[in-house]
This record gives C-alpha cells, structure tokens and sequence, in this order.
C-alpha cells in the first residue's frame, strides 16, 4: 500500500494506516524530518487518546492512554545500541499487548517480532510526504 499526502491530510491516512494495518506493533522509517512525529500525533488521536503527544527523543518512550489499554511511542534516535535499549526494560514493551509506534526501530531489529508492520515515508519533491506500509 503507498499512499501520498499534504501536511493537512495526516488525520485521514492515520485512518486508511489502522484499517491496514496488521497487528499494534508499527514500525517507523524515514529521515529526520520527515514527518514519522506527526503521523504518530495522529494515529494516537485516530486511536482515541486525548493526550498530549510529543516526540520522545530524549526520554526516549513516551506512554498514552486508551480507554482499554495503552500506546507506547518509542524514539530510538539517540540510542547507540541493543543494551540501552535492554536498560530500559525493552523487551517488556515488546511482549505487551498494547499498541507500539516505533521511530528508528533499525536500532533494535534484531530483537523485533516479525509480525510488524513497516511504514516507510519520504518527501517527494513538491514536499508531499509518501508512505509505504509494508
């Protein structure tokens, strides 16, 4: 599935993403910049939680509430490695239940269940963003 968008219509293809999507572990690629926060800002909102969301670039996870259950937004970026990811207690995020939305996840793939979904964005050169869910 690819799907080519503007700015002002992420809210819908958070939409169109969740009807795809397979399973509640979603996997983020694509360059700083490119707009992996903002899709996420409205998957969480498409999910029905009322929080805040912001990039966990430096407490590395952030946690929303649903009213039946939880999303974890990670931003990898600024770890260097599997063992930093373990010191935060990685593995048990993996092993819930509750939804994943993984920014930079190539930092820890070889402890990722399989069975994600892969969303990949880049810009096209009139700024529009293009996402592949693989």
């Amino acid at each position: 599935m690819k799907i080519s968008y503007g700015i002002n219509e992420v809210e819908q293809v958070a939409k169109n993403l969740l009807k795809n999507t397979k399973t509640k572990t979603i996997l983020f690629y694509g360059h700083m910049g490119v707009g992996k926060t903002t899709l996420i800002k409205a998957l969480v909102k498409v999910l029905g939680s009322n929080d805040d969301v912001s990039s966990p670039t430096f407490s590395i996870i952030n946690e929303y509430k649903l009213q039946e259950g939880k999303i974890f937004h990670f931003d990898l970026y600024r770890i260097n490695d599997i063992e930093e990811a373990y010191n935060f207690g990685i593995e048990d995020y993996l092993d819930s239940e509750h939804w994943k939305l993984i920014e930079w996840p190539e930092k820890i793939e070889a402890i990722l269940h399989q069975d994600a979904d892969k969303i990949e964005i880049i810009l096209d050169d009139n700024n529009n963003r293009i996402i592949s869910l693989k």
